[in-house]
């Protein structure tokens, strides 16, 4: 009698957490309630920094020539952005191209391209750059781009935001039900977008007179950073 006597209590115990529910797999507690936030945070941060990439092409009879005189135009040009105090590392070299041109009036020549990106870290000079590239012979220019010479600082200003947003929204919910935030359960990151204005592509044409034009204005504006976040919050009776 005591052996079955046992036998049986042993076998109540399985049976008693066969009563409880099975762990909620997303996190939750008993009489939590699960609210799931998708937010946007941004932030607009000044650019202190601007990227363009300035192009000399050269026409002559041979490719020789052509790649001589184009050797020495992109030359003119660095010579130009570095007397501005551009340092060698912030020049890079984009392309060299020397192609025989069989359409047009210049049908049998040959045509040479350079093109060098300027990385400008000091924004008040971006123009300076510019106007200085184009009067040494650069006849070809894209840009500028202007940026954040520290993006990570502006997402982390705009993941705040995100947040915030993200959790005073979970609070009006919570109010509404009755309930009150008790714990957070995830984060999760989304897709970030980063919308700073590119300038288009222009042409510039050679210089017609011998006096130098005033640089062209570069205007900073605000680039805006955004980002998306996913909040899972566990909510509770208060």
């Amino acid at each position: 009698m005591i052996r079955s006597a046992a036998g049986l209590a042993l076998l109540c115990l399985p049976l008693a957490a066969c009563d409880r529910p099975p762990p909620d797999a997303r996190g939750l507690q008993r009489d939590e309630v699960l609210v799931q936030i998708s937010a946007a945070g941004r932030t607009d941060m000044r650019p202190n920094e601007a990227r363009f990439t300035a192009g000399v092409s050269t026409v002559a009879p041979t490719a020789a020539a052509a790649s001589a005189g184009n050797s020495e135009a992109i030359n003119r040009v660095v010579a130009a952005v570095r007397a501005l105090g551009i340092r060698p590392e912030d020049i890079q070299t984009r392309s060299i191209t020397l192609n025989r041109l069989d359409y047009g009036p210049n049908r049998g020549r040959f045509e040479a391209n350079n093109q060098i990106e300027v990385r400008v870290r000091d924004l008040n000079k971006a123009g300076q750059a510019i106007g200085a590239a184009t009067e040494a012979g650069a006849n070809v220019l894209s840009g500028p781009d202007l940026d954040v010479a520290d993006p990570e600082a502006a997402s982390r200003a705009a993941y705040a935001a995100a947040y915030r947003a993200a959790r005073d929204r979970a609070q009006a919910y919570a109010e509404a039900a009755g309930l009150r935030i008790d714990r957070i359960l995830a984060i999760r990151d989304g897709q970030a977008n980063d919308g700073p204005i590119v300038a288009d592509e222009v042409s510039i044409a050679p210089r017609m007179a011998q006096q130098a034009a005033p640089p062209p204005p570069v205007m900073p504006g605000r680039n805006s950073s955004e980002v998306r976040i996913r909040v899972d919050f566990a909510l509770e009776p208060q």
